[in-house]
């Protein structure tokens, strides 16, 4: 992954490294104990910003960026290769979230819908992430034909060359899947 932007949200950077980090042994202090678990280091070429909204009054006003894992001129080259956009921001991540809460009853907000169960939750994420992922189609990830014109619509695996066609729901859910819970 060549960036990777989020909110404030404290835990994205340290799920961030934990998945992308690479191990390194820590040294005991002393004789005497159990040996401590290995660390992870944030390897090159990893990139994560942070993207702070100010608000006033309930407006976003101005809004900042902040650089956690990675160098600035790495981060330079990644948004002059970036195929859609020039600035670091979270509109996919909005969006996605946003699709996410109106696909998933349980994340929608002021509902009492909400989740009782941690692992039905969990479920219900998993399930409409990657159907959208897999089988929604979405009309502005379609690419220009030679043309000129537009081609079909593609799903978010199609754009990232994960899939050569929209799945159908029946599809997707008779091919095997393998989840690696972090429980």
């Amino acid at each position: 992954m060549c960036l990777m932007t989020s909110d404030e949200y404290k835990p994205y950077g340290e799920a961030i490294l934990e998945v992308y980090g690479e191990p390194y042994p820590r040294r005991r202090r002393g004789r005497r104990g159990r040996r401590p678990s290995p660390g992870r280091r944030v390897p090159p070429g990893l990139l994560y910003v942070v993207v702070h909204k100010h608000r006033r009054k309930g407006r976003v006003v101005r809004v900042s960026t902040r650089l956690v894992y990675g160098r600035p001129e790495a981060l330079q080259v990644a948004l002059r290769a970036s195929g859609s956009s020039r600035a670091v921001n979270i509109a996919f991540v909005e969006r996605f979230n946003g699709t996410d809460r109106h696909q998933n009853a349980r994340k929608v907000r002021k509902s009492y819908r909400f989740s009782k169960d941690w692992d039905l939750h969990n479920a219900a994420t998993c399930f409409t992430a990657y159907s959208y992922n897999f089988c929604w189609p979405v009309r502005t990830l379609r690419e220009r034909t030679a043309d000129g014109s537009w081609g079909p619509p593609r799903t978010p695996a199609m754009a990232a060359r994960l899939a050569d066609h929209a799945w159908s729901l029946e599809e997707w859910l008779m091919h095997p899947a393998v989840f690696h819970s972090s429980t």
